[in-house]
């Protein structure tokens, strides 16, 4: 027999696994549990956008877009944007279609930082950023939210600065807390990047789902930010479609020339037909805006159907997903959060996601993330089950 045995090349994320939103989806058909858990709608997006995608995948866009994006799609994202933040985007040169935001988020961080670079991130976070910047050989340096209202903490993140620090990334309306900026955070971000070659990465998916009065503060609403980011969109929480996995960043050209050369060779292109379909849906798209109250709406409809339980609600100012503590449950209130997701998705049929997950090192503060993107029947069904506890 050969004694030969084949030795695997060092794990690049030794400490990755599957993921959490993974986890719990499956936890929850095997049991068949309410999916409370990963964050996408159970209803169904606009008829004329699906028609739109019928249209073009019947005519002329089964072939490769354009590496950079389909052109109709850039100008209706500059128009768009321009409506939003007064800021116009040059189409060719600062507007890049990605295959979801995740892809964004990840081509940023492998074209604009090396080896040995500081990236600081504020936790909990998004479950990719960390992958993503240990790929690029660079080290993440996290700086944990105030956690009574998930707040930024600028002290910390002052401290955390240093001259390896390449990027700073940021999340707002923030997954998966529901936290959104205030003009104040804005104010102290400048100060604390000024005169620094920093640079800011901007996760802004949920950009259209903000319940502040003063709306989303997005970076590009600043020329003197604007100029340090690359600032991340994406369609399908916008438009309900997760599924075509279809974002966009914009950021300025000599960025964009940089992302462009990750971008290339990780996707080159993103579905044609689908960047199609959303450029003639936003030509027709005047409802963008009316998104934050229909969105506030589900959350309040979800606070009002779980008044009766025992969860106690977080601030919520934007995104789909409710936060919600169990440390006054006293038959949970011993248990990890990971622990008591499971018991609500195996004995009590729903599933949720637990925030400690979202640490580099996880923090348990006894708090749960409902996903209450859904149909009110569903919400409604979700919590008659909670409430029993």
């Amino acid at each position: 027999m050969d004694p030969f045995t084949l030795q695997l090349p060092k794990s690049r994320l030794p400490e990755v696994g599957t993921n959490i939103f993974s986890i719990m989806t499956a936890l929850a058909q095997k049991y068949g549990a309410i999916n409370l858990a990963q964050g996408f709608p159970d209803f169904p997006p606009d008829e004329d956008l699906i028609g739109y995608a019928m249209e073009a995948l019947q005519g002329n866009g089964n072939q490769y877009a354009p590496m950079s994006g389909y052109p109709d799609l850039k100008h209706q994202i500059a128009l768009l944007t321009e409506t939003l933040y007064g800021y116009k985007p040059d189409p060719e040169t600062d507007i890049t279609i990605t295959s979801g935001a995740t892809e964004a988020i990840t081509d940023a961080i492998l074209a604009l930082t090396s080896p040995g670079d500081e990236v600081i991130l504020l936790e909990p976070c998004y479950d990719s950023y960390i992958p993503a910047i240990r790929l690029a050989g660079a080290i993440p340096i996290p700086v944990a939210l105030n956690t009574d209202d998930y707040s930024v903490n600028w002290e910390a993140v002052q401290q955390a600065i240093t001259a390896k620090t390449r990027f700073i990334i940021i999340n707002s309306p923030h997954n998966p807390t529901g936290a959104a900026w205030t003009i104040k955070d804005i104010h102290k971000l400048r100060e604390l990047v000024k005169h620094t070659h920093i640079l800011i990465l901007s996760d802004e998916v949920y950009e259209h789902i903000c319940f502040l009065p003063e709306g989303h503060q997005s970076i590009l609403k600043y020329p003197d930010l604007a100029e340090r980011a690359i600032v991340v969109s994406s369609f399908g929480k916008t438009f309900h479609v997760t599924g075509w996995k279809v974002g966009y960043c914009i950021a300025p050209p000599n960025l964009t020339m940089e992302f462009r050369k990750v971008h290339q060779f990780v996707t080159f292109s993103t579905a044609h037909p689908l960047q199609q379909a959303l450029a003639k849906k936003l030509q027709h798209q005047s409802n963008i805006q009316s998104l934050s109250g229909d969105f506030c709406h589900k959350r309040d409809f979800f606070l009002d159907q779980m008044k009766n339980s025992k969860f106690r609600p977080l601030p919520c100012n934007g995104t789909y997903f409710q936060l919600m503590s169990f440390a006054d449950i006293p038959q949970f209130a011993e248990f990890p959060d990971t622990q008591v997701a499971n018991i609500l998705t195996e004995e009590f049929g729903v599933a949720t996601i637990p925030v400690s997950v979202f640490y580099n090192s996880p923090i348990d503060n006894k708090v749960l993330r409902f996903c209450f993107a859904k149909k009110e029947e569903t919400l409604e069904r979700a919590a008659q089950r909670l409430c029993k506890i």
